[in-house]
């Protein structure tokens, strides 16, 4: 039962990076043009990138139930690109009145930098 428990878990945290990773590249891309293209100024652009990195928080989550709970051994820096990734995310959130004359900016760059966090844990684990 543990055995089939953690695969599961596993083989969704597995496949969660890739909604992290894509989805936060997405949401930086988006937010990179809206920053030359008003058009794309929509409500919808800050529910994409508010799911974008809660996404990230899932994925945080998955992987500390297989440390915590199956026992899994952690790659070295793994979980610290994870962590990383959400102190970025209040970073970013809490610079949104400072840097409001540039918030595309800071959310496309943003949004990037958190996709890219994503990209080097993964690689991370592969090896």
């Amino acid at each position: 039962m543990l055995a089939a428990g953690l695969e599961t878990t596993k083989s969704i945290h597995e496949g969660w990076a890739w909604v992290v990773i894509i989805g936060n590249g997405l949401a930086g891309l988006w937010a990179l043009t809206a920053n030359w293209v008003p058009q794309l100024r929509t409500r919808a652009l800050w529910w994409f990138i508010g799911i974008a990195q809660s996404t990230v928080f899932v994925q945080v989550v998955l992987g500390a139930v297989m440390v915590g709970k199956y026992k899994l051994p952690l790659p070295q820096f793994h979980a610290f690109y994870g962590f990383v990734a959400i102190i970025a995310i209040a970073i970013i959130y809490s610079y949104r009145f400072q840097m409001k004359h540039r918030l595309y900016l800071l959310y496309g760059l943003g949004s990037l930098f958190i996709m890219g966090l994503g990209i080097r844990a993964m690689l991370v684990a592969a090896t």
